[in-house]
């Protein structure tokens, strides 16, 4: 007798087959999804008929590998991907599904190939793969991509449908590879100098993020307890993030090792004290209609922050005092240039930047320690001017 539940816009369809000789419980899955406009009654009625066909299926040697690849990664998505992956990376992977599912989405799981892989990728880095621009995809979407179908098939090697996972012979192209946009030390000092005669939260926004070098997602999560105005210290445990299904939640941070403290200058901490009286008085002048989220980043009735605020606000007031505009990521790598330009080791940059391991810190801001050795060699060849320079005999 075939198991049926539903799972979100489709239904999961389960059958036993039996126990192999360890004892373990054997089944065989499938995932059918209604077409758009059945009834209920059409609906449950044609669910029946797949539950019985493929029943019979399965009593007759049905493999679960003549799957097709959209059909069993809609069932990753139900059964994986929505219980173990942060709900940013999950629409992440959903909005990946418009150009991976037309290519592939209709060929069976074992028939799928390296080479047609390699074929997909590799048309992602042609000209007028991306539809706005009419240009190459950046290699990060290319990887993003691949990484989506690469996790679909690893699930699949898991659930014992499939003995290998052919993304492992397909190779990324490796384009142009763009360099990222930073603010000088003079373009940031005019920027925040201009920014100075702003509204407090914008002051309070950008002097923090360009000082501490915090993700945007965790800026927004910040709240006034993690605020210790008396040692000027500031801790970062958890993230606000905004998916259309969700609209604006509280998250984790991206890593454990996010969840850090940092010193922050006198002067940031008063800005954002005189941010704290601003909002104590609005909360006491709008009563009833504040909404207390504790947040330090709010909208006007005290309800975190859109994420997308901070973006809107930073590229209007660079085009109308005619400054660079390079994103708000790009304070980030300021913070970590400046780190990095004042002779301070990976290790340290890494715990302050909140990344994973001091490798993700090595391989991003590479061509930064790059040159911060030369200038040091700089620095000790002019220690040692007074040796000859010519050392032929």
């Amino acid at each position: 007798m075939a198991t049926i539940r539903k799972r979100g816009d489709s239904y999961s369809i389960r059958v036993s087959c039996g126990y192999d000789t360890n004892g373990k419980h054997k089944e065989q899955a499938m995932t059918w999804k209604p077409e758009p406009g059945m009834t209920k009654r059409q609906i449950e009625k044609e669910l029946q008929r797949q539950a019985v066909l493929f029943e019979e299926a399965v009593a007759h040697g049905y493999k679960t590998t003549a799957v097709k690849f959209q059909e069993f990664a809609e069932e990753w998505f139900e059964e994986y991907a929505k219980l173990n992956l942060r709900s940013t990376t999950y629409e992440r992977m959903r909005q990946l599904t418009h150009r991976v599912y037309p290519a592939i989405g209709h060929l069976r799981m074992d028939k799928i190939t390296a080479r047609q892989l390699q074929g997909f990728v590799n048309s992602l880095a042609k000209e007028g793969a991306n539809e706005k621009t009419g240009k190459p995809l950046a290699p990060k979407t290319i990887r993003h991509n691949l990484s989506f179908i690469s996790d679909v098939f690893s699930y699949a090697v898991k659930m014992d449908l499939l003995s290998d996972n052919p993304c492992r012979k397909v190779t990324i192209p490796k384009g142009e590879v763009k360099e990222k946009q930073i603010y000088s030390q003079e373009e940031m000092a005019l920027l925040l100098t201009r920014i100075s005669g702003e509204p407090t939260k914008y002051r309070a926004f950008f002097f923090l993020i360009a000082y501490s070098g915090f993700r945007r997602s965790e800026m927004l999560g910040l709240e006034w307890k993690d605020i210790d105005f008396e040692n000027n210290i500031i801790t970062v445990k958890r993230t606000s993030n905004y998916t259309a299904e969700r609209g604006i939640y509280t998250d984790t941070t991206k890593t454990k090792r996010s969840q850090r403290v940092l010193k922050i200058s006198p002067y940031i901490m008063g800005i954002l004290k005189e941010l704290k009286d601003e909002q104590d008085e609005e909360a006491l002048r709008l009563g009833d209609k504040w909404v207390d989220s504790d947040r330090l980043f709010v909208k006007w009735n005290g309800e975190p922050m859109n994420n997308q605020t901070p973006y809107g606000w930073l590229k209007e007031f660079c085009e109308k005092n005619e400054l660079p505009f390079y994103g708000i990521h790009s304070f980030r790598h300021f913070a970590a240039s400046a780190l990095i330009s004042a002779g301070l080791d990976v290790t340290t940059v890494s715990g302050a930047l909140g990344h994973c391991n001091s490798g993700t810190t090595l391989n991003v801001y590479s061509h930064m320690f790059q040159n911060a050795q030369a200038r040091v060699a700089e620095a000790m060849d002019g220690a040692f001017s007074f040796l000859p320079q010519d050392t032929t005999t």
